[in-house]
């Protein structure tokens, strides 16, 4: 699981998603240029850098930041994007879509909490 945008600060959704995900046992990659950890969890500092098969991406940047990282993106590989609220990106979603890659606009949390990720 990769959340692109997490951030270091506990009152941030991606924070806590890093957090459930670690605590629930899925093996996260958080990304954030500046950061090295995040709740004791290692940090990438770039989607280029990271190897192998990624499940999920789940997104927490805004459309003009994920602009500039669409190929980053598609590169990865994912086998499905969350676009979490705020994320929601026309030039991403098609993208993906001629990528074959799926994606969704939900909440990780919700998904999480709720049994549906």
């Amino acid at each position: 699981m990769v959340v692109l945008g997490a951030s270091p600060k506990p009152t941030r959704y991606s924070y806590q998603a890093v957090k459930l995900l670690h605590d629930r046992g899925y093996d996260v990659i958080p990304v954030h240029p500046k950061v090295s950890r995040i709740d004791q969890v290692p940090v990438v500092d770039d989607l280029r850098r990271i190897q192998g098969p990624v499940h999920t991406l789940t997104l927490y940047v805004g459309p003009a930041r994920s602009k500039a990282m669409i190929e980053d993106i598609l590169d990865l590989g994912a086998g499905r994007v969350i676009l979490n609220p705020g994320t929601e990106s026309r030039a991403l979603e098609l993208a993906l879509k001629d990528a074959g890659i799926p994606y969704e606009h939900a909440c990780t949390l919700v998904l999480l909490r709720t049994g549906q990720f």
